[in-house]
């Protein structure tokens, strides 16, 4: 870390602007800054679901990836620059791989739910795919490592297998999304 912060606020966005790791200064308002807030938000999220009594590894894996959404972060705030590595991406295909293998495969769409363990990796898994759509838009315009985008689709599709897995840690199964349920029939 560079620079360490001994005074929190600074004045210097008071004008709806904000620096960049390179010194440069852009709005606040940029599909950049979005970005960086969303992966936050996700970061935020996850670490929300860090506080609730986690199965071992789920805790070990969350905490790996709160680590690599900082680093995630620190890519998006330094214009040109590749923290996101394909390692990182293949990792969470790994972890996706093992905590999927020991469920039983998905035949019907689930909802958000079950235990609040498993909610939040829900809830996590929304702010991760923001931060994806954040990280698209910047890169149609600016450059983007292709790793930032994978790793965050490969994060989401994570957060949706440990939701499962989190239910069944809470002895309970999926909630299944039932089509129609509250549609009034003719009779």
């Amino acid at each position: 870390m560079g620079h360490r912060l001994s005074k929190i606020y600074t004045r210097t966005g008071d004008s709806g602007e904000t620096g960049l790791g390179d010194g440069s200064r852009t709005g606040k308002n940029s599909p950049r800054i979005e970005a960086i807030g969303a992966v936050d938000e996700a970061n935020s999220a996850i670490g929300l679901l860090l506080t609730e009594p986690l199965p071992a590894q789920a805790q070990e894996c969350l905490t790996g990836v709160q680590h690599d959404l900082f680093d995630l972060g620190g890519e998006l705030s330094i214009p040109g620059r590749s923290a996101i590595t394909a390692a990182q991406v293949k990792r969470l295909e790994d972890l996706l791989d093992g905590f999927n293998a020991a469920l039983p495969p998905l035949k019907e769409f689930i909802l958000p739910g079950g235990t609040r363990a498993a909610a939040l990796a829900h809830l996590a898994r929304t702010a991760c795919r923001r931060a994806e759509r954040c990280v698209v838009t910047v890169g149609r315009s600016e450059k983007v490592s292709p790793f930032a985008v994978q790793y965050l689709n490969r994060l989401s599709d994570l957060l949706f297998v440990l939701a499962r897995v989190l239910n069944r840690a809470g002895g309970r199964g999926d909630v299944l999304w039932q089509p129609g349920r509250n549609v009034k029939r003719d009779t």
